[in-house]
């Protein structure tokens, strides 16, 4: 992805996170609680708005430099957004547990987005 693919996404999903995290804490919130799923939609909400706030640095990055180490991390954070948080929305807002298995597969994404950002700034 380059600077300005990157840097839509950031953008998308910033305006997505803050739509969930109102949606959840409005409309959803009577189902959540009755469901004891809140935590999880929380936790859905935080972590993707930490690694959109990731996606965006990594985008005003690669509008300085053009990396491919930079490429795979926003693919990977990307990924691990869709997969990790939008699991435990599914997750919390269905009130299933099947696509459990599914969660840490975002997390294994977000920690190869954030290990290319870490070799990406020793190579530099």
């Amino acid at each position: 992805m380059n600077s300005k693919q990157t840097l839509l996404a950031a953008g998308v999903l910033g305006l997505l996170a803050v739509a969930l995290g109102a949606f959840g804490a409005h409309a959803l919130k009577p189902s959540l609680l009755a469901n004891n799923r809140l935590e999880i939609f929380e936790l859905a909400v935080q972590y993707q708005f930490y690694h959109t706030l990731a996606l965006l640095a990594i985008a005003l990055l690669l509008q300085k430099k053009e990396n491919k180490l930079l490429k795979v991390a926003s693919v990977l954070m990307i990924v691990g957004i869709l997969l990790f948080s939008g699991s435990l929305f599914i997750m919390a807002i269905a009130n299933v547990s099947s696509l459990g298995m599914i969660t840490p597969l975002g997390g294994v994404c977000f920690m190869g987005g954030w290990g290319c950002l870490i070799a990406s700034a020793l190579r530099d």
